[in-house]
């Protein structure tokens, strides 16, 4: 069976994108002096899934937790998305600090390259009621939120969260894909911005998708994303259009923005991840950036630089959640609530380099590395918080819609 059989074509082609371009193929800590990651790929298991094994949005109640039995405990993530010791590439400091204290052996495994990909592993064992062999996934807010609608997520004890419910962040609590948080804590937060080398513009600020779409001392210098979202949805707030919000016309009108550009040579391309080398180097002048990307980039190398629009920016986050029928739910609501205690969340965000969403996590990192506990990318400040914006929840018919038409814009 194909891995999008069943999915409208558009929306089968922006997964497979995803693989390959997209923000399932960004990097993680340090990644331009990693080893290339090898390309995941696995088609479903069975065909003919059946209905989901209980009503959609109610997570099922009556798993048993076998975590006083068996301390293990499954954990699926990104790759590149932990602490790793730099002489001891096996060792991960702050699980394995969490297996000594807590008596849990954590099976770790990043075997999350894209949300779509992941979701079309897991989908025929959650349809059919069944344990998908992970008690802890991380994935970000939209998919999070999709298998919390289908009622696959199971709801969290706050009473094994006290570390989590006391220092997640206020501006995470509200989260339109799980409010209250009731099934789901940020692993970490993601912001899309504008960055640009300022030995390629010789100097000149890019602070703007206006500038990126018009300015012509940049032209065939730009790129923008793969990703539909963040692409649009930052055009749009550039348009003075609420993402949170938009229409169908908004949405065309943006389109619509792009394309001029696109016609007219203003952009190089549009691509995933790989924009690094290019923006890097120098061959891309100004693009949009992953936030995370930007602060590894400038690690070693001062000519880049990022600009948080005056119209916002992207927010999202990606979540740790218990799929349903999950054998050890409370191992694993143990070690979500071990990453919310500041030290631990400090060590984490030292490494990864994403937004941060445990408070008090910042005078910590002031320990570790005070560069980092200032940088506006891991630890926003009120003023770059005020601009977070997300894109609005779509329907399935939408998503289809989008995608076609975000397909046929960037060619692919």
């Amino acid at each position: 069976m194909d891995l999008y059989e069943g999915l409208p074509e558009p929306v089968a082609k922006a997964w497979e994108r995803g693989l390959t371009s997209g923000r399932a193929a960004m990097s993680r800590r340090r990644l331009l002096r990693a080893a290339s990651l090898a390309a995941a790929g696995s088609a479903l298991a069975a065909c003919g899934i059946p209905p989901a094994a209980g009503s959609k949005g109610e997570a099922p109640e009556d798993t048993p937790d076998y975590s006083r039995k068996e301390k293990v405990l499954n954990f699926a993530n990104w790759p590149l998305y932990i602490d790793v010791d730099e002489k001891n590439k096996k060792k991960r400091p702050t699980l394995d600090r969490f297996e000594r204290e807590s008596g849990i052996k954590v099976k770790y495994v990043e075997d999350i390259n894209d949300n779509n990909e992941f979701y079309g592993k897991i989908k025929p064992q959650l349809a059919a009621g069944q344990d998908t062999g992970r008690d802890l996934v991380c994935l970000s807010d939209w998919m999070a939120g999709r298998v919390i609608r289908q009622g696959w997520a199971q709801r969290l004890d706050p009473a094994n969260l006290p570390h989590a419910v006391t220092n997640l962040e206020d501006r995470f609590r509200a989260a339109a894909h799980d409010p209250g948080r009731q099934y789901s804590y940020p692993w970490a937060g993601t912001a899309c911005i504008v960055a640009y080398n300022k030995k390629a513009t010789k100097g000149k600020k890019v602070t703007s998708v206006t500038q990126l779409l018009e300015d012509e001392s940049l032209k065939g210098r730009i790129s923008m994303l793969t990703e539909m979202t963040d692409t649009i949805g930052l055009t749009m707030l550039d348009m003075g259009v609420d993402s949170e919000h938009f229409t169908e016309d908004d949405f065309n009108a943006a389109i619509a923005r792009i394309q001029k550009a696109v016609d007219r040579k203003q952009l190089r391309r549009f691509s995933g991840n790989d924009y690094m080398d290019e923006l890097n180097s120098g061959d891309i002048a100004a693009c949009l950036a992953w936030a995370g990307d930007v602060v590894q980039l400038q690690l070693d190398n001062p000519d880049v630089e990022f600009a948080v629009p005056d119209r916002g920016y992207l927010f999202g986050t990606d979540d740790l959640l218990v799929p349903a029928k999950a054998r050890h739910r409370s191992n694993a609501e143990a070690l979500i609530d071990y990453y919310y205690q500041p030290k631990e969340a400090a060590e984490l965000a030292a490494w990864v380099n994403y937004i941060c969403p445990v408070s008090g996590a910042k005078a910590e990192m002031e320990k570790i590395d005070k560069e980092l506990a200032e940088a506006p990318l891991i630890f926003p400040d009120e003023r770059m918080i005020a601009k977070g914006k997300n894109f609005r929840p779509m329907s399935a018919k939408e998503e289809a819609r989008y995608e076609e038409k975000f397909s046929k814009l960037i060619g692919a």
